[in-house]
């Protein structure tokens, strides 16, 4: 054989160990980028990667979470109606009240906070090295904000988009029917305690400034334990001169307007106030109003429409 021959046989065997040799490895796509979320308290929170064992201490964030992708396996007790996939989530105890013992026992790797109610629970949450994330979700403006902030979570901020997108249209259709230009409306909040007027950064406040509506409390010192709240007067509700008389509440619906009808009855300058006086009291559902509808606030728009202008909605 040749010296040719030869030297072209080494280089055909040499090739072919080297081909048939370990090769490195790419790196393992662990599925850990680190995340970084600006909370709503300005917190700046790092996340290692997208968590895995999360608990939400308000029933307000199950809907929104789950529509880009997240999973609970911990959430409070709810006054209003589960939805069925939360339902075989630990229970972590009354959103008023949460069991930190039931919430540590899930191991989490992450806890979304509600804004002005559990924020004092932070400390033990550190304490245990558990990132909390903290979310206020009242206006349909926090409701945009949240859901950015979860799909980043989830890693699916496609979805998030979409859902943002798809509820903008629903609102705009429904605000496309009625005047641009909405009635004078004071927002009351009966409970059995008493009566207190929601402003703007209140969940009908929201709707209603959304719908075009003129909060006639607009301007009023807000409540010092409730920034979205004020106190309630009925000199000044007379003096604000409302078209409308917009009412949410908290209990037995039959038992609140009841309570609001003997009330107006019991003195006359009820009956002075334009809203009374024509029959445009309207009482919002509590499903809607009371908590946060999350992914449903196209439904209350609608809803606060239909009964607002019931002729443009047959």
């Amino acid at each position: 054989m040749n010296m040719a021959k030869i030297y072209m046989v080494l280089c055909f065997v040499l090739l072919t160990v080297a081909g048939c040799g370990p090769q490195p490895t790419p790196p393992a796509d662990t599925g850990k980028a680190a995340i970084e979320i600006q909370d709503d308290m300005g917190r700046q929170v790092q996340l290692p990667g997208h968590p895995q064992r999360v608990v939400v201490l308000s029933a307000s964030f199950l809907e929104p979470f789950h529509a880009v992708g997240g999973e609970v396996v911990g959430r409070p007790d709810s006054r209003t109606k589960l939805p069925d996939f939360a339902k075989d989530a630990a229970s972590v105890g009354a959103v008023y009240q949460i069991d930190m013992e039931k919430v540590l026992a899930l191991q989490p790797d992450l806890v979304i906070v509600n804004k002005g109610m559990n924020e004092k629970l932070l400390p033990v949450l550190e304490s245990n090295h558990i990132p909390a994330v903290v979310i206020d979700m009242k206006s349909y403006e926090d409701v945009r904000r949240e859901i950015g902030i979860f799909a980043k979570i989830t890693g699916e901020t496609a979805k998030g988009d979409a859902l943002l997108q798809s509820m903008d249209e629903k609102i705009q259709q429904v605000k496309q029917q009625i005047p641009a230009q909405g009635p004078r409306a004071a927002i009351l909040h009966s409970t059995s305690q008493g009566i207190s007027v929601q402003l703007d950064g209140s969940i009908a406040g929201s709707v209603a400034k959304m719908l075009g509506f003129t909060n006639v409390a607009a301007g009023m010192t807000p409540l010092e334990k409730n920034p979205d709240a004020a106190p309630y007067s009925l000199e000044t509700l007379v003096e604000q001169n409302p078209d409308i008389l917009l009412i949410t509440s908290m209990g037995k619906m039959d038992e609140i307007k009841g309570n609001m009808d003997q009330l107006m009855k019991s003195n006359p300058a009820w009956q002075t106030i334009p809203a009374v006086r024509d029959g445009r009291v309207y009482y919002l559902p509590q499903e809607l109003f009371l908590l946060s509808p999350g992914i449903h606030y196209p439904e209350a728009v609608e809803t606060m429409a239909k009964l607002v202008y019931p002729g443009v909605f047959q």
